[in-house]
């Protein structure tokens, strides 16, 4: 059962887990549970730059061996969140999120999104982002979010 094995177990039992990510991307650190289950996401470290990473890993893909549908969404709402975070330094939640699909990601590819904000008008923040392999695009996201009270510490 998932629930019964530690998180620190999880992260190391699949083959290419520990894979180090490109020059210029740390581990995230701030991302909840769910996230640290499924991930590990990377973050780009330089200033301004919001861009998001995640190793295409086994347990991404489904029952034809590419990465699930699903969790492409999934790692686009987290990249487009950052974007979000990144403009209005206020926690959100997603409102409508559309992923349009137009490759096949594999296992073992470097997957990376590269979010930006469209628009703020209140608390209501509209964000995109395109998914690329490389210089290839297979995915984009796009997505509305409102923002919550609670501001930046």
């Amino acid at each position: 059962m998932w629930s019964s094995i530690p998180s620190s177990e999880l992260m190391t039992t699949e083959a290419g887990e520990g894979r180090e990510p490109p020059s210029g991307f740390e581990v995230s650190r701030s991302r909840g549970p769910f996230t640290t289950r499924n991930g590990p996401v990377f973050r780009a470290t330089e200033t301004g730059d919001l861009r998001s990473g995640l190793w295409v890993l086994e347990r991404h893909c489904n029952s034809m061996g590419f990465m699930h549908g699903g969790m492409v969404s999934s790692f686009a709402d987290g990249a487009l969140a950052w974007a979000v975070w990144h403009a209005t330094r206020k926690m959100s939640v997603t409102l409508k999120l559309t992923t349009s699909y137009f490759g096949t990601i594999r296992p073992g590819d470097w997957l990376e999104a590269h979010p930006a904000v469209i628009s703020v008008d209140g608390g209501v923040v509209h964000v995109g982002a395109d998914l690329r392999v490389g210089a290839d695009l297979m995915a984009r996201g796009d997505a509305t979010f409102r923002t919550l009270r609670r501001a930046a510490k």
